[in-house]
């Protein structure tokens, strides 16, 4: 093969992403009783869903678009749920997450789209419980389990879900 040939074979960064779901998603399946939280992110926005696969169904989906944003006085962003009764408002400035790792545990601060993607996890587990599910398999869509995918998944397990 000439050099002109090698490069118009190149695999993209999407063509990769799209490799590793579809190797996790041959593995994982959800059903109606323990759904799949899939996630799919953006360079803006993430969304997340409970799907049933065995139905073919979506039971629950929300986005960041969902949440309403807004200043703050110290300059950090407020994220709360567009129509909903104030006791569903999740209001996050920055949020603190804890991660256990080899070393021990450590604390985390989130701020931006990482504070986003938490909110949008703890809204998933709200809709999700008052839809009486409270076990999911978690699917993060072939992206690396950190950032924006880890802030979501820990959103959802301090929400109440189970993975």
């Amino acid at each position: 093969m000439s050099r002109r040939q090698i490069i118009m074979f190149k695999i993209t960064k999407i063509q990769k992403r799209l490799r590793r779901h579809h190797r996790v998603r041959a593995k994982i399946s959800g059903t109606k009783e323990c759904p799949r939280l899939c996630v799919f992110r953006s360079n803006q926005h993430i969304y997340a869903q409970l799907i049933d696969d065995v139905a073919g169904k979506t039971l629950v989906a929300v986005s960041d678009l969902d949440l309403d944003k807004s200043k703050t006085e110290d300059g950090g962003v407020s994220r709360t749920i567009k129509n909903q009764k104030p006791k569903m408002a999740i209001a996050i400035g920055s949020s603190k997450i804890q991660i256990k790792n080899k070393k021990g545990t450590k604390e985390i601060e989130l701020k931006g789209k990482s504070a986003t993607a938490f909110a949008v996890g703890k809204l998933i587990a709200e809709k999700s419980l008052s839809k009486k599910i409270k076990q999911v398999i978690f699917d993060r869509g072939g992206y690396l389990y950190h950032g924006r995918v880890m802030a979501l998944a820990q959103g959802a397990r301090s929400g109440g879900l189970k993975f």
